[in-house]
C-alpha cells in the first residue's frame, strides 16, 4: 500500500559553522502525516508519545500500546495508553491507560495479552497480564503479581519469543559507575507453562558490559535488544550499537568488525538453552545490520524462512567527530529488510523516506520515523510508528501511526514510494 503522504514545503534550514561550512537541516513539512494517526500529542513541543508496540490477538483485533514523555506530560509522564482497532487499523479507540508503565512490548501468550517492560524511562521490571483483550489488567504490586524486580533498568518495545518450552525477552540494566549512558544487556526467559506475573518463575542472565575499544565509539553503548531463534536453533540476543567514531579515531571499523561499514553494526550475543549465561565473543559478534543505529524489530517469517526487519537507513554515512551532525541521528528513512542467516541483511524496501539526502542535525530536523514495531499479518506487514511530524525536533514525536506494507515478501526497491522530500 503506498500511504497518503501529504504535501511537503522545501523550505530548508541552514545551519552555519566557522570550521564545517553550511549544513541544511531537514526541510519543514505541511499537511497530514503519513499513514493512519492513532494518536497525537495535544501539544507537539512539550508532550512526547513514543515506544509503540503492536500485538494481534487470536480474533483478529489490532492491538497497540504506546507511552507519554515530555516536560508537558504532568502526571501522564510514563503512562501507556492502550488501544484497539476492529477495523484492521483504519480507526482507534482506546482501551485503557496504565500509570508507570514504559518501553514495554504487547505480546499474546495461551490466549491472555501481556505487557512487558519498566516502571520508567529507568525503573523496574514490570509485566501486567490481561484476560480482556486490554481492557482491564493486573496492577504489578509485588513479586506474585508482575513486579519482576526493583532497580535501574531499561528495554524496548522488542519481541518476545516462545522457544525450547521458554518465553525470552532481552532487557539491559543501567550501570550508575559509568562516565556515560552505559547499559548492561542480559536476557530474562520463563518455563512456557510458568506464571508469568511471578517473579520467581523468570531466569536472568548474567549481564555484559559494552566495551567501547572494540569498535573504537564515542559511547559504550549496546541497547534494545532482540531476542532471536538463530538458524542453528539458539537464542542470541540482537542489540543496537552506537557507532559513531569516537575522537580522533579513523572512521573505518576496526578489528574483526572490519568491512562492516560503521553505522550499520549490530552486536550478537549468544545465550544458553537455559537461560542462565550470556556470552558476548568481540571475535564473532558484530554483524552487517541495517537499521542498527536506532531501535529495531527483527521476526522470523516461516513461510519464506527468512528474518525480517523494519528499522532506520541511514544513507549519509560519513566520518567526523561531530556529534551533532552525526549520522546516528539519521532517522528519516526507515527500510525493510530480510536475512537468510541473522550476519548478512538485504534491503528490500523503503516505508517512509524524507529528505533523505539532506543532511540530519540534532536538533534542527523536525521530521522523523523511528522505533517501529511490526507484526506479519497473512501476506502483509503491519507497523506502528513513533513519527516526529514538524515535532520539536526529530527524536521527540508528536503522533504514533498506524502503516500497512500489502505483500511484503514480494517486495523490490523499486516499488519503493517516493521520497517526501528530495
Amino acid at each position: 500500500m503506498r500511504p497518503r503522504w501529504g504535501r511537503a514545503v522545501l523550505a530548508f534550514i541552514l545551519f552555519s559553522g566557522a570550521a564545517r561550512g553550511l549544513l541544511a537541516a531537514s526541510p519543514a513539512v505541511s499537511g497530514p502525516p503519513p499513514g493512519i494517526v492513532i494518536t497525537a500529542s495535544p501539544d507537539p513541543q512539550k508532550i512526547f508519545v513514543g515506544s509503540p508496540t503492536i500485538a494481534i490477538l487470536p480474533d483478529g483485533t489490532y492491538v497497540v500500546a504506546h507511552d507519554y514523555g515530555g516536560p508537558g506530560a504532568g502526571a501522564r509522564k510514563g503512562n501507556t495508553l492502550v488501544l484497539v482497532s476492529r477495523d484492521r487499523g483504519a480507526t482507534w479507540r482506546q482501551l485503557a491507560e496504565l500509570t508507570d508503565q514504559k518501553w514495554s512490548t504487547l505480546f499474546v501468550h495461551r490466549g491472555a495479552l501481556y505487557l512487558i517492560g519498566t516502571t520508567a524511562k529507568v525503573g523496574h521490571m514490570i509485566v501486567r497480564r490481561s484476560r480482556d483483550g486490554g481492557k482491564t489488567w493486573t496492577n504489578p504490586s509485588d513479586g506474585k503479581n508482575g513486579l519482576l524486580a526493583e532497580g535501574k533498568f531499561h528495554c524496548g518495545p522488542t519481541p518476545v519469543v516462545v522457544h525450547g518450552g521458554r518465553v525470552w525477552r532481552a532487557f539491559e540494566e543501567f550501570s550508575p559507575s559509568a562516565p556515560t549512558r552505559a547499559f548492561r544487556a542480559f536476557v530474562m526467559s520463563a518455563a512456557e507453562d510458568a506464571d508469568l506475573l511471578d517473579a520467581a518463575s523468570w531466569r536472568r542472565t548474567n549481564q555484559v558490559a559494552f566495551d567501547k575499544t572494540w569498535l573504537a565509539t564515542r559511547n559504550a553503548e549496546w541497547l534494545e535488544g532482540n531476542v532471536v531463534v538463530a538458524p542453528d536453533g539458539g537464542v542470541v540476543d540482537i542489540l543496537r550499537v552506537e557507532s559513531h567514531q569516537a575522537p580522533g579515531t579513523v572512521f573505518d571499523l576496526p578489528g574483526a568488525a572490519a568491512g562492516i561499514p560503521r553505522f550499520e553494526v549490530a552486536a550478537m550475543m549468544a545465550i544458553s538453552a537455559d537461560g542462565s549465561t550470556a556470552r558476548f565473543d568481540p571475535a564473532r559478534g558484530f554483524i552487517h545490520f541495517i537499521g542498527s543505529e536506532s531501535k529495531f524489530t527483527i521476526r522470523y517469517d516461516s513461510e519464506s524462512k527468512r528474518y525480517w526487519s523494519v528499522g532506520n537507513k541511514i544513507t549519509q554515512p560519513r566520518s567526523g567527530d561531530d556529534w551533532t551532525h552525526s549520522p546516528h541521528h539519521q532517522r528519516n528513512v526507515i527500510a525493510l529488510t530480510s536475512s537468510s542467516d541473522l550476519r548478512e541483511w538485504q534491503e528490500h524496501y523503503r516505508l517512509l523516506r524524507y529528505a533523505e539526502g539532506s543532511v540530519v542535525v540534532k536538533e534542527g530536523s523536525r521530521v522523523g520515523f523511528q522505533y517501529l514495531d511490526w507484526q506479519f499479518d497473512g501476506d502483509d506487514l503491519i507497523a506502528v510508528c513513533r513519527m516526529a511530524w514538524n515535532g520539536l525536533n526529530y527524536h521527540d514525536a508528536n503522533v504514533i501511526t498506524f502503516h500497512r506494507v500489502r505483500n511484503f515478501r514480494s517486495l523490490k526497491l523499486s516499488d519503493s514510494p517516493p521520497s517526501l522530500v528530495q
